[in-house]
């Protein structure tokens, strides 16, 4: 059987960067997730939502691209793109999480 110094339930930002600094501290360091590495946050909610709100601001300053000097002749919004930035915006943060945890951690899915 597997003995470990400290075993992180969930990896999200809470959980990822205490098991990282527990491993650099050399504690035999395990996670715990029920789903994907980086938890609700990184993977459904405070990132890819960060990411949609990013470009409904810029969709906005193309509105009033006049008010900076500037002139767009024409602009408009494409969902489909703007959710897919969204998960790849997301899924890049979670396939850095997983290159740091991957040096030195042992994962539980």
């Amino acid at each position: 059987m597997n003995a470990y110094d400290v075993i992180i339930i969930g990896s999200g930002p809470g959980g990822y960067v205490t098991a990282i600094r527990a491993s650099q501290l050399g504690l035999k360091t395990a996670i715990v997730e029920k789903e994907s590495l980086g938890g609700v946050c990184l993977n459904w909610g405070c990132i890819p939502t960060k990411a949609l709100l990013k470009s409904a601001q810029v969709f906005e300053y193309l509105k009033h691209a006049g008010d900076y000097g500037l002139s767009v002749k024409e602009y408009d919004k494409d969902f489909d793109a703007v959710v897919n930035r969204s998960r790849d915006v997301a899924a890049g943060m979670s396939k850095g999480v997983q290159f740091l945890a991957s040096r030195k951690l042992k994962l539980m899915f």
